[in-house]
């Protein structure tokens, strides 16, 4: 039985087996392995310019506090040891399509998320192999021997789980997480591990008393509703480790973006420029790592009384750098302001994007059902 409210798990006949693939530091780990003086040796991929920011981190760096979106300047001020190397697109992109082929001989439900991470939903025995938990040490051990990297594997029944357990014994480590253990393992976890709960949301949660999975399966859903809106159905899955989506294949990406909710209204043009520039770090960040480009910048602007703004600007070539994205986010504010309410909510995007698959030219073999008739359904 389930509490009243609460949405029922699928029988144990209909879990499904997925398996969350994400790349060990993957930009930095790259660069160690094509550069052997830099094994051993704090990296950060980008830019060590003022405005630069990093897009990825190796261990070594994160030991210090070094993180993927995180200014250079900061990064460089938290371990003054950092070596700063320019990304490599073409050869993250070759790599990608390497590791991409991998997980396509094993299923063709694969759901990419970036270059370095995606989805793969192995419920058919396609190959006979006899477990998810298999298929991924498998998958692991043929990254390893084809590319010279290392990969972490979550294998559970719903994909936020997935994700969750591949984050569990990083680096080049392997968690499965069962039917029935689920709500167990969600319980002890910081609410900040939850994909989709930022480090302000987190604050906000922390507010409200909530820290942990636990805290957070025992506030109501009207609650969350009143404090987190359209997020709160899925905190409240989420909760009880309860997550309905299919795995999707070849998903196109459309847009990169980032929008942030102030806690106070804005309304001096020096407030909105300085959180337009936050807002452009943390978006150019996600952009590197997805490794697509754009021509198509959008500022999204709602104002105190919920009305929305947008501005966009379309370039004839794909937008070529940080500066230049920032620079057309600046021009879009400022041909704004000033404006004639206070704002509440800021967003910028970047749209019209070359290569839009997300995974890096991942094709998709068809819409195969998780288990067709015939065909062997695994355990885990």
């Amino acid at each position: 039985m389930h509490a009243m409210g609460e949405p029922p798990e699928p029988s144990t006949s209909g879990f499904r087996k997925v398996i969350h693939i994400d790349m060990d530091a993957f930009y930095a780990s790259v660069e160690q392995r094509d550069d052997p003086s830099l094994r051993g040796r704090p990296v950060a991929v980008g830019g060590a310019a003022a405005r630069g920011v990093v897009a990825a981190a190796s261990y070594e760096a994160r030991t210090f506090g070094v993180r993927s979106a995180m200014p250079s300047t900061r990064a460089a001020r938290l371990c003054p040891e950092l070596v700063f190397v320019p990304p490599r697109f073409d050869v993250y992109r070759a790599v990608s399509r390497q590791i991409h082929a991998v997980f396509r001989d094993y299923t063709p439900l694969v759901e990419p998320l970036s270059l370095d991470e995606a989805y793969l939903d192995v419920t058919a025995d396609l190959r006979g192999i006899g477990s998810a938990t298999r298929i991924a040490e498998i998958i692991r051990q043929r990254i390893r021997a084809e590319t010279g990297l290392t990969a972490s594997a979550g294998v559970s029944y719903n994909k936020f789980l997935a994700k969750l357990a591949s984050d569990q014994n990083k680096p080049d480590g392997l968690c499965v997480i069962r039917p029935g253990e689920g709500a167990d393992f969600v319980a002890g976890l910081p609410v900040a591990r939850f994909h989709g709960i930022g480090p302000r949301g987190a604050e906000r949660m922390e507010a409200l008393g909530i820290r942990t999975g636990a805290d957070l399966r025992g506030v109501e859903l009207a609650v969350l509703r009143k404090h987190f809106g359209a997020q709160a159905d899925y905190l409240f899955r989420a909760a009880r480790g309860i997550d309905l989506r299919s795995v999707e294949p070849d998903r196109p990406r459309k847009s990169v973006g980032g929008e942030r909710t102030f806690d106070r209204d804005l309304s001096s043009g020096t407030a909105l420029r300085e959180a337009l520039d936050k807002i452009t770090e943390i978006v150019w960040a996600r952009i590197v790592k997805a490794g697509v480009h754009g021509r198509t910048v959008t500022l999204k602007l709602k104002t105190s009384d919920f009305q929305a703004i947008t501005r966009a600007r379309s370039f004839a070539r794909p937008v070529a750098d940080q500066d230049e994205f920032a620079r057309a986010g600046r021009e879009l504010l400022d041909a704004l302001l000033p404006l004639p309410q206070p704002i509440r909510l800021m967003g910028l995007t970047l749209s019209g994007l070359d290569g839009a698959s997300e995974g890096g030219d991942v094709r998709s073999d068809g819409d195969a059902e998780p288990a067709a008739q015939g065909q062997g359904v695994l355990p885990f």
